[in-house]
């Protein structure tokens, strides 16, 4: 059968999109193949089609476990045998699902990045003879210039050196990343030879506006009120979106919240709500949005400035999937400005830092150096950052940078199953007479499908008791609750914990020492990267669409017309022209000597920042320019 083919008769489409072809036909060749993918650009397409046209297993990394499992249930809808592992599952089901995919029993298995490097993982990988692709999705995360590093990617090269056969492609796909990352990724893959198919991220049907905003809770009631349709409001803490969600149910416009902190049981409740349209504003962390499939979204509000151009694009990018007019509003004032390289030193703090606690942690642990390989502990946060008097967000960083650098595993949110085991006996649990009806039903539901209840814990998933009960999510919750409350079963929630471990045995602190990738350039990166933002934010003389075309490599001659900066230019041309112009006038003449000049002396020229940069671009464009590292004259 050809890849059209597959597509009809599984998806009903009749013809593919963008570049999806070219993909598919890339990697049915053999190819090592990296596709740049705009959001809503059809990704999972590129490799589904190809795994059931290939012969063996395809593996799909990637470290979206709501969007995994969501892919995982539509392929069975469709009749393709497809499974998951990911942190949180029961040692038991991974057995028995790695065990069938080494027999044949799927054609895809999705894999979070953080199973890549167990014991378990790799010795099954091992004995795999017959894996027709592997597919890293969001592929930045394995470039330490990404904006989402993630050390547990780079262990993809390891499982593909494991495969029995060395001729096994790899697929690598994103939706964000410069030219930068680009070659890290397909270096850091082992690409045979460098392969890239890229769409433009240019979004013609989406209007980018930028607004310094002092009352910025009113001008997001205005651009909402102004703004029919879905949206989505982005915001950095989990209090925010409390409080605007309220703020907005108070003005009369119908609003939810999401973060990472709510259960899944929540967190489904709410999407599904807003999906379906009886909630119109979502009030969201950046928790929100990977993989979430709702077309007509006609606003996306950042409330608060992104920290990268990666993160700002992606998000907006979530407006207007379905190629209708929509609009991407971002909000700033100069406080944003202050946070965001304040963030930096919060990000990478002092090395000493660093150090210190690396060694809190041994004495909150109770590791002795040269103890713990290979060991594993809960780690309370809060616990430890009240007793050994650190703030929880710099120490937060320092954990990251010592996972990093391979001094320790940490897991910010480790995620667990809710468990529960009865109490009562299963004679006494038979004469219970108080219960409604629906309890009853949870109680029969859990007795069907979890042996060993009485004997000890054993781990549930809430959603599938809903499934069998008919109850809603929430429902089951509330009555595991009242059955926890009155003594009938004990019952852990679902939590997500984080962890900290030790792969190699614990070292005397002034040993720990941070590689450049690790700290100083990862560092250095960060900072260009909220300049970039920043930058964008500032910019009043050029189009939105070409500065985030530019970031990501990508020329256009063309401006977009829509933007607020294209809509200011239209209103007053002569003006906007004539500012810019004045300000290459301007470097001009602080150049006409002919010589090399350090870049930050054009900073006495009295240009705003945004205006000196943009003229810098255009004269650079206009080949005015000839700069040698830090330094800069006329040509």
């Amino acid at each position: 059968m050809k890849p059209l083919d597959i597509l009809r008769q599984y998806w009903g489409y009749d013809s593919f999109r963008g570049i999806q072809q070219d993909i598919i036909e890339s990697i049915l060749s053999g190819r090592d193949t990296l596709g740049l993918m705009p959001t809503g650009g059809g990704k999972s397409i590129c490799f589904q089609v190809p795994a059931l046209m290939l012969d063996g297993l395809c593996l799909v990394v990637t470290p979206l476990i709501s969007l995994m499992k969501d892919q995982v249930q539509q392929l069975k809808n469709r009749g393709i045998r497809a499974e998951a592992v990911y942190s949180g599952m029961m040692r038991e089901d991974i057995v028995r699902v790695l065990d069938n995919a080494v027999l044949g029993g799927y054609k895809l298995l999705y894999i979070s990045p953080e199973r890549l490097s167990s014991e378990l993982f790799l010795a099954k990988v091992e004995r795999m003879r017959s894996v027709s692709m592997i597919v890293v999705d969001e592929a930045h995360c394995i470039s330490q210039w990404g904006y989402d590093f993630r050390p547990s990617y780079l262990h993809i090269a390891e499982v593909r050196r494991r495969l029995p056969s060395q001729d096994v492609p790899v697929l690598a796909l994103t939706a964000t990343a410069t030219p930068r990352v680009v070659a890290d990724i397909q270096a850091r893959l082992g690409f045979r030879t460098e392969n890239v198919f890229s769409m433009s991220f240019e979004r013609k049907n989406l209007v980018y506006v930028v607004r310094e905003a002092e009352d910025r809770i009113g001008e997001m009631l205005h651009v909402l009120q102004r703004v029919p349709g879905s949206a989505i409001v982005y915001t950095r803490t989990r209090q925010q979106t409390v409080e605007l969600a309220r703020f907005l149910i108070d003005n009369g416009i119908t609003a939810s919240n999401y973060h990472a902190g709510l259960t899944n049981a929540e967190k489904d409740f709410r999407q599904i709500n807003w999906t379906k349209g009886r909630v119109r504003v979502m009030v969201a962390t950046n928790a929100f949005g990977m993989g979430i499939d709702k077309p007509d979204v006609r606003l996306v509000i950042h409330y608060n400035m992104p920290d990268s151009l990666e993160a700002y694009f992606q998000e907006a990018g979530r407006a207007g999937r379905d190629g209708r007019t929509s609009y991407a509003v971002l909000l700033y004032n100069h406080q944003d400005i202050t946070s965001l390289n304040r963030r930096v030193e919060e990000t990478y703090p002092p090395l000493d830092y660093i150090r210190q606690t690396y060694e809190n942690v041994a004495y909150f642990l109770q590791v002795g150096v040269g103890e713990a390989q290979g060991r594993t502990f809960y780690f309370p946060m809060e616990t430890f950052c009240r007793r050994f008097h650190q703030f929880p967000v710099p120490a937060n960083s320092a954990l990251h940078l010592l996972s990093n650098a391979g001094y320790i595993w940490y897991e910010e949110e480790r995620e667990y199953h809710s468990a529960l085991h009865f109490i009562l006996q299963r004679d006494a649990l038979y004469r219970l007479h108080e219960t409604d009806e629906q309890t009853e039903q949870v109680i029969q539901a859990i007795l069907r499908n979890y042996p060993g209840v009485f004997a000890g814990f054993v781990y549930i998933e809430e959603t599938y008791l809903s499934h069998e009960t008919g109850l809603t999510p929430e429902q089951v919750y509330q009555i595991l609750k009242h059955l926890h409350q009155t003594r009938i079963i004990d019952f852990i929630p679902r939590r997500n914990t984080p962890t900290v471990g030790y792969p190699i045995a614990r070292l005397d602190t002034e040993l720990i020492s941070l590689p450049p990738m690790v700290y100083k350039d990862r560092k250095a990166d960060f900072q260009q990267r909220i300049d970039a933002i920043v930058h964008y934010a500032m910019s009043t003389n050029t189009c939105r669409s070409r500065l985030l075309l530019r970031y990501f490599g990508e020329s256009t001659s063309r401006d977009c017309g829509h933007c607020d900066v294209c809509r200011a230019k239209q209103r007053n041309p002569e003006t906007e022209h004539t500012r810019l112009q004045d300000a290459i006038n301007t470097i001009t003449n602080f150049l006409q000597d002919g010589e090399f000049h350090p870049l930050t002396d054009l900073k006495t020229l009295s240009l705003q920042p945004a205006l000196l940069q943009d003229a810098l671009r255009e004269m650079t464009e206009q080949e005015l320019l000839q700069i040698d590292g830090m330094k800069i004259k006329l040509k």
